[in-house]
């Protein structure tokens, strides 16, 4: 194998670890570490009824920066969560890793496909989409800038979000 095919593969193994690691943590409902994988400025954005890349001009189940963030966290951390008591038991699979416009050095945009299923109260729910997270490299260690989570049944009634999708 030439050295610029392992540095790709090195690069897709690193951002799969990465994307691994925050899937583990929001399974577990890990919400201080999961935190922690961003960067200071962030854009968590889930959109209704589309399948656009259109922040801000579209509706949203969730489109929150650090601190719209930060609140839902802690909400979910205390004891007055009520949707979420008990707690979601959440797995998720992640897949078709792609590095779509990558600098090791600076990180870049990275698109992938989840599977998440939740149990809560004797029902268990499956969610499916795809994911585009702008990632960056700070100090050698990659952080989440921006995370956009397409729900392939974005458009189909569905239950409250109620814990990290």
């Amino acid at each position: 194998m030439d050295n610029q095919k392992l540095a790709q593969w090195a690069a897709l193994r690193e951002v799969e670890l990465f994307l691994f690691r925050e899937a583990e943590l929001a399974d577990q409902h890990q919400y201080k570490e999961w935190f922690a994988l961003w960067t200071e400025e962030l854009l968590y954005w889930v959109p209704c009824n589309s399948d656009e890349e259109a922040v801000g001009r579209k509706i949203a189940l969730i489109n929150d920066n650090r601190p719209e963030l930060d609140e839902r966290l802690f909400r979910l951390g205390t004891k007055f969560a009520h949707a979420q008591n008990p707690k979601s038991r959440l797995s998720r699979v992640i897949g078709n890793v792609v590095l779509q416009e990558w600098d090791a050095d600076r990180g870049g945009r990275v698109t992938s496909r989840f599977n998440l299923t939740e149990v809560r109260a004797g029902r268990q729910l499956t969610f499916a989409g795809r994911q585009t997270h702008l990632l960056e490299r700070q100090d050698g260690v990659l952080r989440m800038r921006e995370k956009h989570v397409f729900l392939a049944n974005h458009d189909i009634p569905m239950p409250n979000l109620t814990f990290i999708i």
